[in-house]
């Protein structure tokens, strides 16, 4: 017989879900279906904690205590990088290898930075900064008109300032 169930006990569960759109029940089931919660109903919570982050796909963080799913979304710096971009949503199904050939400022940049720095790796914010512009440049758009690069070798060489935090 399995262990009684411990109503206290806080389970996390981190999940990919696409933004805005009900998943396969399916695949919330292994996940969620031993610690007695409906599938169903996550998933419908789940598509409306990620309403603004229509068509993107985001890792969603489920605290689920005394058979209650408490739903955060944790933002990936691309996903972050691709919302700055202000592009319309898009059929998954239908377009795929998109380019995103857009531009942000040095500012947004900042603001993603700030957003994604307790969960960086990297000592000081200016290392923060270029995890962002490394993942800009992967995602293929520029930064003030120029290349990523280029603003990262310019951190590198002082003549970005960037703010402490």
């Amino acid at each position: 017989m399995p262990p009684k169930f411990d109503p206290n006990e806080v389970k996390i569960v981190y999940l990919r879900a696409v933004g805005a759109t009900v998943g396969a029940t399916s695949t919330l089931a292994p996940k969620i279906g031993p610690l007695g919660l409906s599938p169903k109903k996550v998933g419908d919570d789940i598509a409306k904690a990620t309403q603004d982050w229509k068509g993107l796909k985001i890792t969603v963080k489920l605290t689920i205590q005394n058979r209650q799913a408490k739903i955060d979304v944790v933002p990936t710096a691309s996903s972050l990088i691709i919302r700055e971009l202000k592009e319309p949503p898009r059929d998954r199904k239908k377009e795929k290898n998109i380019k995103h050939n857009g531009n942000i400022t040095m500012e947004q940049v900042f603001e993603i930075a700030r957003i994604m720095r307790p969960r960086s790796m990297a000592r000081h914010f200016s290392g923060t900064v270029k995890e962002i512009l490394g993942t800009a440049q992967s995602v293929g758009c520029t930064v003030d008109g120029s290349a990523p690069h280029d603003k990262i070798e310019a951190i590198n060489d002082g003549e970005i300032d960037v703010p402490d935090e």
